[in-house]
């Protein structure tokens, strides 16, 4: 059989990027309003919902957009905490290195305008109760089940992947423009190039052979800095030697003959949002899987764990990841979808690209008994009431196996591997 060959490109951005700037500064938020009511909660106060820790009170729907010298902030949020944004952006900011007035966006300097309002008490009605909870309410009979009490917070399919190209179990392209990404931070933080600046942007290719990462083909990293650095030999050779080098070797990851280009435009002194408008959720294929797996649209930052396009995208990736370190498949794909104020999934759909071990059908039917994709269940499940969010928003909300990050977690496998054995 004839040899299939193709070339797979993904990027990924570093914080300073104005998009990721937009990101984490509306998880930043949402992480103080869950933290300020993990406080209230201690003292005895409660939100129209209950606690967070009871599964749905705190909503959070936070917008931003950055520009030269300004922030501006709008959404909905349900609280009852009062937390000071305009610290929280400024901190933001300056915690990503925009700490020099001459970059034109500076925490000290920048105007904050903050229209956060209230959440509607429309959309609030099914996600305090599901259709199902109202359904039984009818009808008379007792429903002591408080998973199916939160209906999700709006109707929407998401897609969780998993592949076997890397140890993470990401595919190969992203994982490795997020890890160039980091290290490119990691060198301008450390103090290691003092000429670099906040914002940049990486891109990696790879070639495939049969659907299998064969090498690396290229490399392009454009990072802001000073005007008086030489970009054609200190950047680049800097940028080789200190970022690219150092991550291919340490993932043991072939790159020989690579084209490998830096800053190919000459010049990346205006940057962040002085140099282009920053959004939240502008960057969705960089958050999860590089374009290499389907999308549901949803952004995730900023929007608290009631809202699917977050929290169920996260399960989505748990279930996946699992179904494939399981053994079931080499690659999977997991949609679901949901139907706003109702706590059940409208579908259930796996596709393992010709590479199931097993029936699909079978699949699919242990991944309906092992996990339970109710918005409620998987906020419980995946422990989403913590302020963790600001930590998703830069280099990945998927394939980074750190302790807050419990969707990476392959903690399904046995059971998974029982309930197929049983059918």
């Amino acid at each position: 059989m004839e040899e299939t060959q193709c070339v797979f490109t993904s990027e990924s951005v570093t914080e300073g990027h104005p998009d990721k700037v937009c990101d984490q500064i509306s998880d930043a938020i949402l992480d103080a309003i869950i933290k300020r009511e993990a406080e209230l909660e201690a003292n005895g106060y409660t939100t129209q919902g209950g606690a967070c820790a009871s599964v749905a009170a705190v909503r959070v729907a936070v917008e931003t957009m950055a520009t030269e010298g300004q922030v501006f902030l709008a959404g909905e949020t349900r609280t009852l905490a009062d937390i000071d944004v305009d610290s929280i952006v400024r901190g933001v900011v300056e915690s990503i290195g925009y700490d020099d007035p001459a970059l034109g966006f500076h925490f000290k300097s920048i105007n904050v305008a903050n229209s956060l309002h209230g959440q509607s008490t429309d959309i609030a009605l099914g996600v305090d109760e599901s259709l199902e909870a109202k359904e039984a309410e009818d009808e008379g009979v007792p429903d002591e089940d408080i998973y199916e009490h939160i209906g999700a917070g709006d109707q929407g399919m998401v897609f969780g992947y998993a592949c076997t190209e890397t140890p993470t179990l990401m595919p190969l392209p992203i994982f490795l423009a997020h890890r160039l990404a980091e290290r490119l931070t990691e060198v301008r933080k450390d103090g290691s190039f003092p000429y670099l600046r906040p914002d940049g942007k990486v891109q990696v290719s790879v070639l495939y052979e049969d659907g299998k990462p064969k090498k690396v083909t290229t490399v392009l990293i454009s990072t802001q800095h000073e005007d008086s650095v030489d970009i054609k030999t200190t950047l680049r050779n800097d940028l080789i030697e200190h970022v690219i080098k150092p991550v291919f070797n340490q993932w043991h990851v072939d790159y020989e003959g690579a084209d490998i280009y830096v800053n190919p435009t000459g010049r990346f002194v205006i940057g962040g949002p002085a140099g282009d408008t920053g959004l939240t959720g502008r960057k969705i294929i960089v958050d999860s899987y590089g374009g290499m797996a389907r999308h549901g649209g949803g952004a995730f930052s900023g929007k608290d764990p009631t809202k699917v396009d977050r929290s169920a995208t996260y399960a989505a990736r748990w279930v996946a990841k699992n179904v494939v370190a399981a053994g079931l498949a080499d690659r999977c794909e997991v949609q679901v979808a949901y139907g706003i104020g109702i706590a059940k999934p409208l579908s259930l759909m796996v596709e393992t690209f010709g590479t199931n071990h097993f029936p699909v059908e079978d699949i699919e039917a242990a991944i309906k008994e092992v996990f339970d994709l109710r918005p409620a269940a998987i906020i419980d499940a995946l422990d989403l009431c913590r302020p963790i969010y600001q930590k998703t928003s830069n280099y990945g909300h998927f394939g980074r196996e750190l302790e807050e990050f419990t969707w990476e977690r392959t903690n399904k496998v046995d059971a998974l591997k029982e309930a197929l054995n049983k059918g």
